[in-house]
């Protein structure tokens, strides 16, 4: 039937209104004995013309009287979106809001929303008309309405697994009712985002930067209308937002912070740092560097630098990006503690094991309650696996967060953990979103990288930051402040040789470069008086009880042998009067003297960072390349080796040495992709979310019900269908693994798949606890071992 014919029967009434419908009815008989159409298609079609009703979603209740009216959801997601895009592109959100879902307006998809089971594509009708009226803008707006649901697809020339945006705009979609031109608002025309940029060859990258933040904005408002009205049909009470606003946070900060000690010479300087720091909050939103060394409590400093800056620039919320899963849960404990009775409701942890868009579900409703967080909260504590990962993702459970990034205190923790594999596009990314998203990035480390680009070729990192402002009144000087530690070259030291320095010493930490010789050393302490191992082997909640157990030993003046990996360098507030670490980067030994008279009780002198080569232990070739660096750094800097001009050498020739050998610092050649792509907006974007990896080994979380508290967890998952909830509160449980490692465990009877009817195997439990070693956590090593009592039948 031709939508001139439909729009003329709709009109009719009384003796015409009967004449119509015998007229659609009999093009409905000839329609469908031709097959072009189903029988509840055009039973659909003469319902849509006697009540002009058309539905985004439906109910089980054979009513429609509840059904979430299409108009309805198009206007309020367009809201939303325009609200969520309001620091960068809100006309554009606003448009893509209203035509998300303007396929729904077609009698086959209302159609398919009273039982007939063919799908519909209900995205494609939307991207098309963005295209047919609003030129360049309207492709990006087409891509977030293209892929609302399955995602960003690659544009023209780049294959994928989803089909290229070009292929589905070629696409004919159903017809729509033209009841859509008379609900839907468009505005006539657009004006482009006007976007400030440092470089000619950052334009394609700005605009598929852009297109993220557009669909960031569409996505979540999407989930939020649908969510809120699957809430009201099922009489659930929907909470969303409801959160303490910065104010009363920074007051109950303040309190803490006047709580702190100042009595002795490291705390004395703390404070002059923090109230420096803070005096200059006020200044206008951008890049920031905070250069602190370690022990010198940046943490605590960059938090009210955060909340006092947001406070004066009408920013909304803070983002702490730590490097390591290790230590989110302390940062956001610390954060929680220091916003005293608030902190609970206002401190946001995300660092989701558990990849929230691989959970199955059988009901929409329940889809969307599974949905990735997004980050919505004033305070949020992530990693910097899942906030770069996300900035360059292409779903929509991933990136529904980042517009949430915009107008945000983003502070970057360890910033010298940035991948080298992937640094251009990250360093590309935070200049954007200072440049263009009003955000304020804080570069926080007590090793700065090299990351700014100047007027000298010497000295200029290309494609760099500008303008950074240190928050630090004179960083070499604090340096030379807090200087806690003499650091010792000790040549060539083989695990015998190792252990007995420690034995020799009552209170010791030694640092090694991964999990398989930290157990070797371990193995001969073992026994020892104090001695204690940490490894990312062991489930966080556990780690932090051996924390505790070495602070308080460490106070008491107990003895204490902690052999660890690097998970102890970052964020981990321990002090030893001597510490041994393997060779590594210069980051990684100022961080491991972090470790060393933290407090700084001791002189210098007797505090002493003993740095070591093993013997018989290789390093993978990427840390070996580090290792190289630092020690011909090390030789170049005898006097300071962990000084800011060491730690500028150190980094400029790192960078040099990595483009040199051709390895660069954008491996998947994301900048020059999206360049390539700046004239005909023609961006990669599926080929850049699955490149742009920085563990490149995809790890499989593993639950250890290692307490009660676990065990009752893992009994509700097992048979809850919706488990999204359940799932976070085990995230301190969890061990994350290499597929071939959960393989072999799996296949010799150690691990158990929690509901696997439903969930697959979404969640791992480790069923026989035999192979958890309480003082060293998973035992790899002996994953083949079988429980004999069950084999006993």
């Amino acid at each position: 039937m031709t939508e001139a014919a439909m729009s003329k029967t709709s009109g009719a009434t009384g003796e015409n209104e009967d004449k119509a419908i015998v007229d659609i009815e009999t093009v409905k008989e000839k329609v469908t004995n031709t097959g072009l159409i189903s029988d509840l298609q055009a039973s659909a079609a003469i319902h849509f013309h006697r009540s002009h009703r058309f539905f985004a979603h439906s109910t089980p209740s054979a009513s429609e009287a509840e059904w979430h009216r299409l108009a309805d959801h198009l206007s309020s997601t367009s809201r939303h979106a325009e609200n969520f895009a309001r620091h960068f592109a809100p006309d554009a959100a606003a448009v893509a809001g209203l035509l998300h879902d303007l396929g729904k307006y077609s009698p086959a998809f209302q159609a398919r929303l009273r039982g007939d089971p063919k799908r519909v594509d209900h995205s494609t009708a939307g991207a098309i008309e963005a295209m047919r009226l609003y030129g360049p803008l309207g492709k990006l707006i087409a891509y977030a309405v293209a892929g609302h649901h399955a995602g960003l697809a690659n544009g023209a020339g780049h294959e994928g697994e989803r089909r290229p945006l070009v292929d589905r705009l070629a696409d004919t979609p159903p017809p729509l009712d033209k009841t859509w031109q008379s609900e839907i608002g468009l505005p006539p025309g657009l004006g482009e985002p006007e976007l400030a940029t440092r470089s000619a060859d950052r334009a394609g990258f700005q605009f598929a930067f852009l297109t993220r933040m557009l669909f960031s904005a569409l996505v979540d408002a999407d989930y939020l209308d649908t969510e809120a009205y699957y809430a009201r049909i099922e009489g659930r009470e929907h909470v969303r937002g409801g959160y303490p606003s910065l104010a009363p946070l920074r007051e109950a900060l303040d309190a803490e912070l006047a709580q702190l000690s100042v009595e002795g010479p490291v705390n004395e300087l703390r404070q002059r740092v923090l109230a420096h720091v803070r005096g200059q909050a006020a200044g206008k939103p951008g890049l920031f560097s905070l250069t602190v060394p370690t022990g010198g409590g940046k943490t605590l400093t960059s938090l009210a630098f955060a909340l006092d800056h947001a406070l004066a620039n009408g920013l909304e919320r803070i983002v702490y990006v730590a490097p390591f899963t290790s230590i989110i849960e302390q940062t956001a404990r610390v954060f929680r503690t220091s916003l005293g009775a608030l902190g609970e409701a206002a401190v946001l942890e995300h660092h989701s094991a558990f990849e929230d868009e691989k959970i199955g579900g059988r009901e929409a409703a329940d889809k969307l309650r599974l949905a990735m967080e997004n980050w919505d909260a004033p305070v949020v504590v992530t990693t910097a696996v899942q906030f770069f990962e996300s900035l360059f993702a292409d779903r929509p459970s991933r990136c529904r967060k980042l517009h949430n990034l915009a107008g945000a205190v983003i502070v970057l923790d360890e910033t010298q953990t940035l991948p080298l594999a992937h640094l251009r596009p990250c360093v590309a990314a935070i200049d954007e979103l200072a440049l263009n998203y009003r955000s304020s990035v804080v570069l926080c480390t007590a090793t700065q990288p090299a990351l700014n680009e100047s007027d000298d070729p010497a000295r200029s990192f290309a494609g760099g930051l500008r303008g950074v402002r240190e928050l630090v009144p004179d960083p070499p000087a604090l340096h030379t402040s807090l200087r806690r530690v003499t650091v010792r070259m000790a040549g060539q030291l083989d695990d015998e040789a190792l252990a007995e320095q420690l034995l020799a010493r009552e209170q010791v930490l030694c640092i090694v470069n991964n999990r398989a010789h930290a157990r070797a050393v371990f193995e001969r302490l073992r026994g020892e008086p104090g001695a204690r191992h940490l490894t990312t082997l062991m489930y966080p909640r556990h780690r932090a009880r051996i924390l505790r157990e070495v602070r308080a030993d460490l106070t008491a003046g107990r003895p204490c042998r902690l052999v660890a990996t690097s998970l102890i360098e970052a964020g981990v507030d321990v002090d030893f009067p001597a510490v041994f670490r393997a060779e590594a980067g210069i980051d990684s030994i100022a961080q491991a003297a972090g470790r060393c008279n933290r407090e700084g009780r001791r002189h210098r002198t007797d505090s002493i960072v003993t740095v070591f080569r093993p013997v018989g232990w290789n390093p993978p070739p990427e840390l070996a390349r580090f290792a190289e660096v630092a020690a011909e750094v090390l030789r170049r800097h005898k006097a300071d080796p962990l000084g800011p001009d060491a730690i500028d050498d150190y980094f400029r020739q790192l960078y040099w040495l990595r483009e040199l050998a051709g390895s660069g610092l954008d491996t998947a050649r994301i900048i020059a992709r999206c360049d390539t792509g700046a004239r005909s907006l023609d961006f990669p974007f599926e080929s850049i979310a699955k490149e742009f990896r920085i563990i490149e080994s995809a790890m499989q979380p593993l639950i250890v019900p290692g307490d009660e508290r676990a065990c009752g967890l893992v009994r509700r998952l097992a048979w809850s269908e919706r488990p999204g909830g359940i799932a976070r509160k085990l995230q301190p449980y969890v061990v994350q693994l290499l597929p071939r490692q959960i393989a072999a465990l799996m296949a010799n009877g150690n691990i158990l798949a929690l509901n696997h009817e439903h969930l697959g195997n979404q969640y791992l439990k480790l069923s026989n606890m035999a192979a958890y070693d309480p003082e060293c956590g998973l035992d790899l090593d002996h994953s083949g071992f079988r429980d004999a009592n069950k084999l006993v039948i």
